[in-house]
C-alpha cells in the first residue's frame, strides 16, 4: 500500500500547493503527472509485484475514502484559484492542466475503485465525484451496460477495431447515457419496493449542485472553468475506455457471449502510472473481478494483451488516430485470431 498511498497523495499535496502558492509548485504538479510519471515508468521495475493471494486491503479502502474527500476541495478550491487574481496567467494555465489531469486520472480512477464497493457509503461517494465532473450516468452505465456487455457491439463504451477516438467520444457520450438509463429503468421496475429519487435524479440534481457551487464560489467565470475541468476530466475516461476495449471482441456461442476473460481488455504492466490510477491498468483482472480492492488485482502476461507503452501514453497516442492505428491494429488483429 506504501507505493499507492506515497504516489497518489504526493500528486494531491503538489496540486494543493500549486492552486494555493502557485510558483514553482504549478509546474511540479504538470510535471509529476506528465514527464516525471513517464520517466518513472521507464526506469522503475516494469512490472509491479503482484500481492499475495488472498491479502486483504483495509489501508486500499481508507486510501480510496481519503482521496474520494480530497477531490471536492481540490476541484472547487481550483475553481476559486484557477478565476482569482493571485496567480499569474502562466500559473493559470499550469494549474489547469494539472487538475484536469488529476481529475481524469486519479479522481477518475478512484471513484470507479468506489463504485464498485459493496457498502453504500462509499458507492455513494463515487457517484457524487462523477457527478461534480457532470458525469453521474457513468455510476450506471458502467456497471449495467459495460460489465455486461464489455467487448461486444452491445458495449457503447468498447471501441471497435478501426473507430478513431473522436467518433467514438460521441458514441460512447451518448449510448452510455441512454444505455444506462434504460438498465436503471428496468431494475427499478423489477424492485416494486424501489423508494426515493431516480439514479438519474440524483445525476442531474448532483450535476445542478456542482454547477451552483461553481457560480458562488466564482460566478459566471467559475462556471465555465468547472465546465473546461469537467469536459476535460470526462474525455480522460472515454479516452482509457477507448485503449482499454479497442478492437478486442468476445466470440458468439450457441449459449450466447462467450464469459469477459483475461483476453478481452488491454493492460499496462508500468507501475507508477498504474499506482496513480489505482491499479485501474491491470483490467482484464478488474472485468474477472470487479469488486476485489485495486490493491489485490493481478497481471498475467501470458493469457492478458498487453498495450505497448503505459496507459497514459497510449491515450496520447489515440488522440492521432493514424498512428494509433498503425500502432494497435496489427495488436488487436493477432489477439482476435483463433487459437
Amino acid at each position: 500500500m506504501a507505493r499507492f498511498t506515497i504516489i497518489t497523495l504526493a500528486m494531491a499535496a503538489l496540486l494543493a500547493l500549486g492552486l494555493a502558492r502557485g510558483g514553482i509548485f504549478a509546474g511540479l504538479a504538470l510535471l509529476y503527472i506528465t514527464l516525471f510519471t513517464y520517466f518513472m515508468d521507464r526506469i522503475a521495475a516494469l512490472t509491479a509485484p503482484d500481492a499475495p493471494a488472498g491479502q486483504e486491503f483495509p489501508a486500499g479502502h481508507g486510501l480510496s475514502l481519503l482521496l474520494g474527500l480530497l477531490h471536492f476541495p481540490l476541484l472547487y478550491g481550483g475553481v476559486a484559484a484557477l478565476n482569482g487574481a493571485t496567480l499569474a496567467p502562466v500559473e493559470k494555465a499550469l494549474c489547469f492542466f494539472a487538475l484536469a489531469l488529476f481529475l481524469g486520472q486519479v479522481s477518475n480512477s478512484n471513484a470507479h475503485e468506489l463504485i464498485h464497493r459493496t457498502s453504500r457509503w462509499p458507492r455513494r461517494l463515487g457517484v457524487a465525484v462523477y457527478c461534480t465532473l457532470l458525469f453521474g450516468h457513468h455510476a450506471s452505465a458502467h456497471r449495467y451496460v459495460h460489465h455486461v456487455h464489455a467487448a461486444t457491439d452491445r458495449d457503447p463504451n468498447s471501441a471497435r477495431l478501426g473507430e478513431g477516438f473522436y467518433a467514438f467520444a460521441l458514441r460512447a457520450w451518448i449510448g452510455s447515457f441512454r444505455q444506462g438509463l434504460a438498465a436503471e429503468r428496468t431494475r427499478r421496475a423489477r424492485n416494486a419496493a424501489a423508494r426515493g429519487l431516480p439514479p438519474y435524479a440524483v445525476y442531474g440534481f448532483g450535476a445542478l449542485a456542482s454547477c451552483v457551487t461553481a457560480l458562488l464560489i466564482a460566478g459566471v467565470t467559475g462556471l465555465l472553468w468547472l465546465l473546461a475541468l469537467a469536459a476535460y476530466a470526462q474525455m480522460q475516461l472515454l479516452l482509457s475506455d477507448y485503449v482499454q476495449h479497442y478492437g478486442l471482441r468476445r466470440r458468439q456461442t450457441p449459449r450466447g457471449w462467450e464469459p469477459v476473460g483475461p483476453a478481452h481488455s488491454w493492460n499496462a504492466p508500468q507501475g507508477f502510472s498504474s499506482a496513480l490510477m489505482l491499479n485501474a491498468p491491470r483490467h482484464s483482472d478488474h472485468h474477472a473481478r470487479p469488486q476485489r480492492a485495486f490493491p489485490g488485482l493481478t497481471l498475467d502476461r501470458a493469457a492478458m494483451p498487453l498495450l505497448p507503452h503505459s496507459l497514459p501514453v497510449m491515450a496520447t497516442v489515440a488522440l492521432i488516430p493514424p498512428l494509433w492505428r498503425r500502432i494497435m491494429d496489427h495488436r488487436a488483429r493477432d489477439w482476435a485470431a483463433p487459437t
